[in-house]
C-alpha cells in the first residue's frame, strides 16, 4: 500500500470509528459543523413526527438538503447514517419513487435497518434500501450508470479521502438532467495536512472541509461547470482546545446545487425569460433556485442561457415557461449573485 492509499485508509478509519463508536447522539458533537444550520422548510419539518426516533437522535447533518419535485423519483442519499433524509424523501418521493441510502458505517445502517419495517406500516409503504458501500466506489454499492435522478448528501462529502472520485461517481450515476444537490462543510482557505489528519477534527467535518476554490476547480475537472449555492451559514466552533488548533480558518455549511447538463462557464445572454406556473407541490407562490434567483409564480424574470436550461432540460421543466431561445446571443448575463459573509463562493458561472 502506497502513503496515499495508506492515508486515505486511515481516514476512513478514523470517520468510521468516530460516527460507530465515538458519537452516540448529537449531544456528543463539539462543534456546529454536523448539526442543521439552516432552518428546516415548514413542510418537511412536518414530517418529522413520523421519523423514528433513534433514527433522529443518531441524525448528524450541516443542512437540510432535500429538492423540491421528488414524486416518483430514485433518490441516491450518500452517506445517509440513520437514515433520516431517506425516510423523510421516502414520503416525498411516493409508493412510485424509490430512495437508496449509502453508507460505510454498519453501527449508522444497523440503526436505518432497525425501523424499516416501522417507517414502512407508518408510510403504508416499502420504498427504501440502505447499502453498505464507499461513497467513493458506488459501482460496489450496484449503482448503475446513468440510474439516479437525485443525489443528495449531508455534511459527509468532507470526510472522503478522495474527493475528486466521489464526484466522478456521482456524475456517473446521476441521469442526464439529474440533480445533485448537498448539504457540506467549506473552509476559506486550504487546511493543513496535520489537521486533516485529527480525528476529531475530520468527525467534527472541520478536517476534511474543502476550500471553496478547489471545490470549484474539482467541478469543472468532473465536467460540471456552473454550480449554484443555495444557503449559507457560519459554523460555531464550541471547544476552545479545537478553536486553538484551527487558528484563523474560517468554516460555512453551504448548501449546493448543480445538474447533470452541458452548461456553459459563464452565464450568457440569449434575451431569454423565465415564469415559474407554481406548481411543483409545497412550493405555490415561489421556486428558489439559488441565492440569487427567486421565481416567484407568474412574474416574469430574465435568465442566462445555464439557468434557462436548469428549469426546462431536468425534472423542473413542467413547471417553468421560457420565452425565447438561443438563436440569437447578446454577450454576457449580469448575474451576479450576493456576496457571502467573507466573499467564499463554491462557484463557476452564475453562482
Amino acid at each position: 500500500m502506497d502513503d496515499d492509499q495508506s492515508a486515505a485508509a486511515d481516514v476512513t478509519a478514523k470517520v468510521r470509528d468516530y460516527y460507530g463508536e465515538v458519537l452516540k447522539s448529537t449531544a456528543d458533537l463539539q462543534t456546529s459543523a454536523c448539526c442543521t444550520a439552516e432552518a428546516m422548510p415548514r413542510h418537511l419539518s412536518r414530517l418529522l413526527a413520523d421519523i423514528h426516533d433513534e433514527v433522529k437522535d443518531r441524525f448528524y447533518g450541516c443542512g437540510s438538503p432535500i429538492p423540491p419535485a421528488l414524486a416518483g423519483a430514485t433518490v441516491l442519499d450518500l452517506g445517509c447514517g440513520s437514515g433520516r433524509d431517506a425516510y423523510l424523501m421516502s414520503r416525498l418521493v411516493g409508493a412510485e419513487g424509490r430512495v437508496i441510502g449509502v453508507d460505510m458505517t454498519e453501527a449508522q445502517l444497523a440503526v436505518a435497518r432497525r425501523h424499516l419495517g416501522w417507517h414502512a406500516d407508518k408510510f403504508g409503504y416499502a420504498n427504501v434500501d440502505f447499502r453498505h458501500g464507499f461513497i467513493e466506489d458506488l459501482a460496489g454499492a450496484g449503482i448503475a450508470d446513468n440510474s439516479v435522478d437525485v443525489v443528495v448528501s449531508n455534511c459527509v462529502l468532507n470526510l472522503s479521502p478522495d474527493k475528486p472520485q466521489v464526484f466522478r461517481e456521482i456524475f456517473r450515476v446521476l441521469k442526464p438532467g439529474g440533480e445533485l444537490y448537498f448539504s457540506d462543510v467549506f473552509s476559506d482557505r486550504r487546511v493543513p495536512v496535520p489537521l486533516t489528519r485529527d480525528p476529531v477534527l475530520l468527525g467534527e467535518c472541520l478536517g476534511g472541509a474543502m476550500y471553496v476554490e478547489d471545490f470549484r476547480r474539482l467541478m469543472a475537472q468532473v465536467g460540471c461547470l456552473d454550480v449554484r449555492t443555495c444557503g449559507s451559514a457560519p459554523i460555531a466552533v464550541l471547544n476552545p482546545q479545537i478553536a486553538e488548533k484551527l487558528g484563523n480558518i474560517q468554516f460555512r455549511s453551504l448548501t449546493v446545487r448543480a445538474f447533470k447538463l452541458a452548461l456553459e462557464d459563464r452565464c450568457e445572454d440569449y434575451g431569454q425569460v423565465a415564469r415559474y406556473l407554481g406548481t411543483i407541490p409545497d412550493h405555490p407562490h415561489v421556486f428558489e433556485l439559488d441565492d440569487h434567483h427567486r421565481l416567484e409564480t407568474g412574474r416574469p424574470m430574465l435568465v442566462c442561457g445555464n439557468t434557462a436550461d436548469m428549469l426546462t432540460a431536468t425534472r423542473y421543466g413542467a413547471h417553468f415557461q421560457i420565452d425565447g431561445n438561443q438563436a440569437t446571443h447578446f454577450g454576457l448575463f449580469d448575474c451576479a449573485p450576493p456576496a457571502l459573509d467573507r466573499g467564499d463562493k463554491p462557484a463557476g458561472a452564475c453562482c
